[in-house]
């Protein structure tokens, strides 16, 4: 893995900050961005080889750009095993942090700070037959990093990864990742054999309309995947969204006899509420 960059006066948008590296952070290089609309981007950062993070948790992201940076938690979309680590960001024109962070370019520095967290881990879950993913937005990043790595196919037959969003322009990040991942050698098979993708939009005509959770109520999102309402025998969940949605699903999943699990309680559904704002 790349080593952690050790330097006081880091780079910022081609130009050395005059802010040093705070304590408690590393200071990472940039290495790839992509823009896909005007509101959504991602980036890619060194990994410091002292790193470690489980598969769906979060760190807490900020720039050198201040004596007191603005941190924000970011899921790292990469998985536990990447030689990078990668984030899928909005963009906030007035952001404390999104407004200077969707700024950035190869070689510039983005802090983070040392210890990453979360419950969207396979840990916190008990073993099931299926794991249903529900995203909308950016949301999407946690279980990004989750399908791309073995040990979530190793612990369900099956993975549904579900992503709702405004637009179709927005679903292109999770469409571009699993057009990819079903070619990857290290988990192209278990892609292409036991995960679905299921997109929906709700201001744009689509193949797919309408929020996930009214789907999910009507049972469209079941049917349209011919597969079984939700039980707490065979299925497990995890959720990642704004306020009401995160408040929405996990009624539903508790209506559905699913319980409410975390790390030092591994249970059937789980709920990621770092990124609420």
């Amino acid at each position: 893995m790349s080593e952690e960059l050790e330097i006081e006066l880091p780079i910022l948008q081609g130009k050395p900050s005059p802010f040093p590296v705070p304590g408690g952070c590393y200071a990472l290089t940039v290495n790839e961005v992509e823009h896909y609309s005007a509101t959504l981007f991602r980036f890619r950062v060194t990994r410091p080889r002292q790193f470690r993070f489980r598969s769906g948790e979060f760190a807490m992201i900020g720039l050198p750009n201040a004596e007191k940076p603005v941190f924000r938690a970011y899921s790292v979309a990469s998985p536990a095993w990447d030689e990078e680590l990668e984030f899928y960001s909005i963009k906030v024109p007035d952001g404390p942090l999104t407004e200077h962070l969707q700024k950035i370019q190869p070689g510039d520095t983005v802090l983070m700070r040392k210890k990453a967290t979360g419950t969207l881990v396979n840990d916190a879950l008990l073993p099931g037959k299926r794991l249903w993913m529900f995203s909308t937005g950016t949301g999407i990043a946690p279980f990004a990093s989750l399908i791309r790595d073995p040990e979530t196919y190793d612990k369900f037959e099956q993975v549904i990864l579900t992503h709702g969003c405004r637009t179709r322009e927005e679903l292109k990040y999770g469409e571009d990742l699993v057009a990819r991942l079903r070619e990857d050698p290290l988990v192209g098979e278990l892609v292409r054999d036991n995960l679905l993708h299921y997109t929906t939009v709700t201001r744009e005509d689509f193949i797919r309309q309408g929020r996930l959770t009214d789907l999910i109520v009507s049972g469209k999102l079941f049917d349209d995947l011919g597969l079984p309402r939700m039980s707490p025998e065979e299925d497990r969940a995890m959720i990642c969204g704004s306020m009401a949605m995160l408040k929405d699903t996990k009624e539903l999943c508790l209506s559905h006899g699913l319980t409410e699990g975390a790390n030092n309680k591994p249970s059937q559904f789980v709920v990621e509420r770092a990124f609420v704002d």
